[in-house]
């Protein structure tokens, strides 16, 4: 099944379970994919977290309601999944700008979100520097930490620690290698987080002692690179990059993401150096052929 048909699946799946205490891991259970890489896979297509997306469209049918009957307002809290009346409003003043009570008055201005559909659109003229490369299992060698699925930005903040206290200075004179990468894996559903690890690549007879290590899996892996710059993007270029990949190039490849065993690695994010000093960005991400 392609990725757009998965994506207005779920988007039919929301729908029909709007008003039921709706789980990040019963939507993409109705896709090939994984609930890390589904929410990941969505934030990058549609610009926001699957969990908002939820929220806007429940709070956009309760303003509706409102506004074309005399329903309570603890009955559509209920209805839609908050704990109070109070939490309901604040959230529902949070999208609408007006409280409920408010919102039920003709002529009242109120912020409404459709259902999404997902197709194909042709993006302007912008080129894409792409290449699929074919990788025998390998390892990689670094400092790694588990985040819940909805934690990802503190992945910056775990890059600024190490890089305080000297971790990956000392895992670069180590290796011997200066192409910092940020690598996502062991995803775990059941207990709803994943590993991020800050790594380099390890040779076989790469000093690894002292540092965390994976294995990357025998993998076809989609590249995405950004131009070279002067000077360091710092990171400037992944998110961009991302984007592009899963949002313009994913669904019309003729690739789909990869999915495996617990402990394989999906994701990539490098940093690196070119032979004339110029850096670089790249996005690695594992694809199978549909």
């Amino acid at each position: 099944m392609d990725l757009l048909t998965q994506l207005n699946l779920v988007m039919d799946y929301i729908e029909e379970h709007i008003c039921d205490d709706i789980q990040l891991a019963d939507v993409s259970s109705v896709t090939s994919y994984s609930e890390y890489h589904f929410c990941r896979l969505f934030y990058y297509i549609a610009d926001l977290p699957l969990s908002e997306y939820i929220r806007k469209r429940k709070l956009s049918l309760a303003a509706m309601e409102l506004q074309g009957s005399g329903v309570r307002v603890i009955d559509l809290a209920v209805k839609y999944g908050y704990d109070s009346a109070d939490s309901f409003a604040r959230a529902f003043m949070k999208q609408h700008g007006v409280t409920p009570s408010v919102a039920r008055r003709t002529g009242v201005a109120l912020k409404i979100f459709p259902p999404m559909t997902f197709q194909i659109k042709i993006e302007g003229v912008q080129g894409m520097n792409w290449r699929i490369e074919q990788r025998e299992a390998f390892d990689v060698v670094g400092v790694a930490q588990r985040f819940k699925n909805e934690e990802t930005d503190k992945i910056s903040g775990f890059w600024d620690e190490k890089f305080g206290d000297g971790s990956l200075e000392r895992l670069q004179k180590q290796v011997g290698r200066d192409d910092l990468m940020g690598v996502c894996g062991h995803m775990d559903d059941e207990r709803g987080d994943f590993l991020y690890m800050i790594a380099l690549f390890a040779e076989k007879d790469t000093n690894m002692a002292g540092f965390d290590v994976i294995q990357a899996p025998a993998a076809t892996w989609a590249v995405f690179r950004s131009e070279d710059f002067d000077e360091n993007p710092y990171g400037e270029e992944i998110g961009k990059l991302f984007q592009s990949a899963y949002k313009e190039w994913l669904p019309s490849s003729g690739y789909d993401k990869m999915e495996g065993r617990d402990g394989e690695i999906y994701d990539m994010e490098i940093y690196g150096v070119t032979d004339g000093g110029k850096f670089f960005e790249e996005v690695w991400l594992s694809v199978v052929k549909r």
